[in-house]
């Protein structure tokens, strides 16, 4: 077997003991926060059919599936959760009590140019809200992004979220520049959604590519850069029509944010545009203060998903939140809590005919819920203290050929070092 295929495949990682007590203490505090804002938990396959997410999925996803062909179907590793949810959602739609709140912890693919933060293989909890048409949907969602934010011990103000509206967008642009030509605009969002990463000059060239899906003039092109560049909705509105019902939810929605208390962490931000297909009302991104990281987490509003999937339009708005961004975050803020190894006694038998004994010992422990290792083999008594001290355990328990013949062990407390017998038949 050579070195390459000993090495995990590029953009994948592997989760030593450390490394998975972080991932388990941040998946603790997914779950908590979707707990406590009333979210069921739910999962789908880790493989679908590959058109679940090809179909009308926009140009990003398709090109970074992992997918291949077997016995006649073609099938993929799931790139994000939210189609998947959205079938099982269609698959009860009659049935649900809506609206429905489901959340996930699901881990996803996506072969893609890495940088710092995002890999190939990554986590991302999500939450979705299923059959509500308010904008107070969007409203607790942001609440819950803030409430997760709190509980890791960010700061106010390491984080801000930038919300704008693809409906507003799809409005302005449709009374403007795309006129005669709506069928352009989702392959626009795609384009302009690099507005951050690329710079204006290269979304220009693309906007007015003769041979591309948009072809707009250079004139119009400049026009719609101009038009992401508002950075409050003052600004905005000089772009839309006075009775505009997008303008109107985004005023609602920044109104509800302040009931929640986090309305100075949220700004209004034109080019913020989400690059999939399917957002249909107000879109969301966090970032860091500071700038160094790519966002943290993004969602937005999607209401005619289930449609495009062939069933019935139903309201829905979720987030896919992952787990390596927020982690470099935690590691600049120095926010990762000491994890030690989940240890509460260690028992020792000094000799084989003890071992019985211990085992025993180890056994009823156990069964009182504590967290308890046997010591395997016959390591001398001098090292066998020093590895339960190492390894974090709170106790030691010593049987040897006295304690045996009395029917007790030797107990010793690690912390403070005091000893004391327990009955062995307690």
């Amino acid at each position: 077997m050579s070195k390459k295929t000993l090495q995990p495949p590029r953009g994948t990682r592997d989760f030593y003991p450390e490394d998975f007590r972080r991932r388990e203490w941040l998946f603790d505090h997914f779950r908590s926060v979707s707990h406590r804002f009333a979210f069921e938990e739910v999962d789908a396959p880790m493989v679908e059919h590959a058109e679940l997410f090809t179909r009308k999925a926009g140009e990003e996803i398709v090109d970074q599936l992992y997918h291949f062909e077997m016995h006649d179907r073609h099938l993929a590793l799931r790139p994000e959760m939210t189609p998947s949810v959205a079938r099982m959602v269609m698959a009860r739609a009659g049935a649900l009590r809506m609206p429905a709140r489901w959340f996930t912890v699901s881990q996803n693919w996506r072969y893609e140019r890495m940088t710092r933060g995002r890999k190939r293989e990554h986590f991302q909890w999500n939450m979705d809200i299923w059959g509500e048409p308010e904008v107070t949907a969007e409203a607790e969602l942001i609440g819950s992004i803030f409430a997760l934010l709190d509980a890791l011990g960010l700061a106010r103000g390491d984080v801000k979220v930038r919300v704008n509206s693809r409906a507003l967008l799809e409005e302005s642009l449709r009374e403007g520049v795309l006129a005669q030509r709506p069928e352009a605009f989702e392959p626009l969002c795609i384009v302009i959604d690099k507005l951050a990463k690329i710079g204006p000059d290269p979304v220009i060239e693309q906007l007015t590519n003769p041979s591309g899906e948009i072809g707009l003039s250079e004139d119009s092109a400049r026009e719609v850069v101009a038009m992401l560049s508002a950075q409050t909705l003052d600004e905005a509105a000089t772009h839309a029509s006075a009775n505009s019902p997008a303008l109107a939810d985004l005023r609602r929605f920044f109104d509800l944010l302040d009931a929640y208390g986090v309305r100075d962490q949220v700004v209004f931000d034109a080019s913020v545009v989400r690059g999939l297909a399917y957002y249909t009302g107000i879109v969301f991104e966090a970032f860091d203060a500071g700038g160094t990281l790519r966002s943290i987490c993004g969602g937005g509003r999607y209401d005619s998903l289930t449609e495009k999937l062939g069933g019935k339009a139903i309201p829905a708005v979720g987030f896919g939140f992952g787990d390596m961004v927020i982690g470099e975050l935690l590691e600049d803020k120095q926010l990762w809590p000491d994890l030690p190894r989940p240890l509460d006694d260690i028992v020792f038998a000094l000799g084989e005919t003890e071992r019985p004994a211990a085992i025993a010992v180890a056994q009823r422990l156990r069964g009182e819920s504590r967290r308890v290792e046997v010591v395997l083999g016959q390591p001398k008594l001098k090292r066998a203290m020093a590895d339960a001290d190492r390894a974090g355990a709170s106790r030691i328990w010593l049987i040897g050929p006295d304690e045996a013949q009395r029917g007790v062990a030797r107990v010793k407390d690690l912390a403070s070092g005091e000893e004391h017998e327990e009955d062995l038949n307690a």
